[in-house]
């Protein structure tokens, strides 16, 4: 009972304690916790149309540039056309996510292409109807409208032609997969997401989310458009497609490549740099990919060059700069190299990349695309995504003459697909 008595007392002791404030008390206020928003962008019609034709036009550039050498080593790449600075022939076979013809013209593009083309499309809908279900009825709907097809009578009068209606199918089924199972419920979703493309972490987002960017208010809003309607991204896949929609907002408002590459560091709408021991990885690829290649531009390299150094650091043929150039574009191509996944179209690789060109690029639309084309891996994803941000940022009367009125030409007359109606269609809806 004594101790107990003892202890009460003590406890009531310091609790008077705690309510006489001292006088040399201080509370340090904290941080308000609230998004940073920015202001709605204003621009005329004629300065939007600029830069959305641009922006499409740049994305269609790096699609073609690297549609000839996709998925290929920069090794090989080198062995056969040396250093890319331009259009090339899509020297390859038809496939559903490739070219849809064998063989094409420089200037062809592959399903980067096309689902800016089906996204416009999904825009034409009125803003309202902009949501993630509606999203999965566009996708499943367009299913459909291919599926449909296999029942046209040209079938029986011609079998090529029922390959080249499954090779559209097979393009499409995966994503409709998703999108069904999206409706039906959170169970259904789940297995039908996990499993999308094998269940690897895809950069599926990366190829649409983009132009989400191009039609929105802000870079915040961007972002969180771009999330909601990243439903076949896992994981931080997500946060990776939301930052380039708001990387290609802020390319439409700015000229900094600084200002458009810190996106990854100030837009967080969905709090992922809390995440507990992990932290963003978004920004810790990025933030690493940028010393890197800030690292290795500082470099001082020796005048005189060893038999050793041209050796392993051999110039490939067509390549604009000099020895000291490509030394150092290698040293960020054996960076990027060493942290490649398993498979080249991952999320993760395909931003890594995307960062690193556009601050080794420093804002020149060909640079950045060269560096891209020609390192391989996934590169026509990569510098379509890239064409994209540089395009909205330098705008179509920016982009280089040469690349695209050749691009334009082919994408309309071999493609079926028109860029300039797109951009038109894009501009009206906006304004």
């Amino acid at each position: 009972m004594t101790k107990r008595l003892i202890l009460f007392g003590l406890l009531s002791f310091l609790s008077v304690l705690a309510c006489k404030k001292s006088k040399s008390d201080v509370t340090i206020p904290s941080p308000i916790k609230t998004a940073f928003v920015s202001d709605t962008l204003q621009l005329s019609k004629e300065a939007y149309y600029d830069k959305v034709l641009g922006a499409l036009v740049g994305s269609a550039i790096g699609d073609a540039m690297g549609a000839s050498t996709e998925m290929w080593h920069r090794k090989d790449i080198q062995l056969k056309y040396g250093y890319i600075t331009g259009l090339t022939p899509a020297v390859r076979e038809q496939s559903p996510e490739g070219t849809w013809a064998h063989n094409l013209l420089a200037g062809a593009t592959t399903d980067d292409t096309r689902w800016k083309y089906l996204m416009v499309k999904y825009f034409n809908q009125s803003e309202e109807k902009r949501s993630p279900e509606n999203f999965a009825d566009f996708i499943v709907g367009y299913y459909e409208s291919v599926a449909k097809t296999l029942g046209d009578k040209d079938i029986l009068i011609d079998t090529d032609a029922v390959d080249d209606k499954i090779e559209k199918l097979d393009w499409i089924k995966e994503w409709a997969r998703v999108a069904m199972a999206y409706k039906k419920g959170t169970s259904e979703y789940q297995s039908a997401q996990n499993r999308f493309y094998g269940g690897e972490m895809s950069c599926a987002g990366q190829l649409y989310t983009p132009m989400f960017g191009l039609v929105a208010e802000t870079p915040e809003n961007a972002y969180n458009t771009a999330y909601e309607h990243a439903i076949f991204d896992l994981g931080y896949a997500k946060d990776i497609s939301a930052l380039v929609a708001a990387m290609t907002h802020m390319a439409l408002r700015t000229q900094n490549m600084d200002s458009i590459l810190n996106t990854a560091t100030f837009i967080d709408p969905q709090g992922y740099q809390n995440s507990r021991l992990v932290g963003r990885i978004a920004y810790s690829v990025a933030d690493a990919s940028i010393k890197n290649t800030l690292s290795v531009e500082q470099l001082v390299l020796k005048d005189t060059l060893t038999r050793q150094d041209s050796i392993l650091f051999r110039i490939p043929n067509g390549y604009p700069g000099n020895q000291k150039d490509w030394m150092r574009q290698e040293m960020v191509n054996q960076f990027l190299e060493k942290d490649k996944k398993a498979i080249a179209f991952h999320s993760g690789e395909i931003w890594q990349i995307l960062v690193t060109a556009l601050q080794f690029g420093k804002g020149d639309f060909e640079k950045t695309l060269q560096f891209i084309v020609n390192y391989g891996r996934d590169n026509d994803t990569v510098a379509a995504v890239a064409g994209m941000i540089l395009g909205a940022k330098d705008g179509f009367s920016k982009l280089p003459v040469g690349l695209r009125t050749e691009v334009l030409r082919v994408n309309k007359e071999v493609i079926g697909i028109d860029l300039e109606v797109l951009a038109r269609e894009m501009s009206e809806n906006t304004y």
